[in-house]
């Protein structure tokens, strides 16, 4: 049963997320993510994911915002420019690429997961997943729209494109092709999906984004 109420509005181009609070309760927020609080609600900075966390690139903090002598809301704005969604985990376990963790309950255990050299380091995408687990409410972004899809026994999707995936997956991470396409067709590496469960993606990848906007960087004459 979901403990907060909220509302995602502006999807899919740049969602914002408003959540009630119950008095008494907390939310774990990404840092730098707060918009908007109720006076009544009062945060706390601690020490989340340590090495794996700033390897990453991702903040090694989490904010904790706890409602005081009744129920508060507030607003959450992710950094990036996409979608947003909303899963309930019923003694479940979620993976999500390393930027898309948004909020959620503190009974829900964060954790950094090690993809290992060939599944990270060789498929150019980051060499650690974060692991969702446990019983409570949990909120993830994109960069771009998200589509979820069913997977019941097999399916490929470019790295860059993946969002999250349930815990019922394995995946292998291979080359589209040969290294000529790999370096001059655009396409890179592939997750290979095997087993029954769900896949959420996005509709754009950083890293085209990245290349387009690279000849407009400010340079030195």
């Amino acid at each position: 049963m979901e403990k907060y109420r909220f509302d995602i509005s502006h999807k899919p181009d740049y969602s914002f997320l408003t959540v009630e609070i119950p008095s008494g309760q907390t939310l774990k927020v990404e840092a730098s993510a707060m918009a908007t609080m109720d006076t009544n609600i009062q945060m706390k900075t601690k020490f989340k994911g340590g090495l794996g966390r700033f390897i990453t690139g991702e903040s090694i903090f989490i904010n904790e915002f706890t409602a005081q002598n009744g129920s508060g809301e507030m607003t959450i704005a992710p950094s990036a420019p996409g979608d947003m969604e909303h899963v309930y985990l019923n003694h479940e376990t979620i993976f999500l690429q390393n930027k898309a963790f948004v909020a959620a309950d503190p009974a829900l255990q964060i954790e950094t997961k090690w993809q290992g050299l060939v599944r990270g380091f060789f498929s150019g995408e980051s060499l650690f997943l974060i692991k969702v687990s446990g019983l409570g409410d949990l909120w993830f972004n994109s960069y771009g729209g998200i589509i979820p899809i069913d997977v019941k026994d097999a399916y490929v999707v470019d790295t860059g494109h993946i969002v999250a995936f349930t815990e019922g997956l394995t995946y292998t991470v291979n080359r589209i092709g040969g290294y000529k396409s790999l370096f001059f067709s655009g396409e890179g590496f592939v997750c290979r999906f095997s087993g029954e469960g769900r896949v959420w993606i996005q509709t754009r990848k950083i890293q085209p984004l990245l290349s387009f906007l690279h000849p407009f960087r400010p340079t030195k004459s």
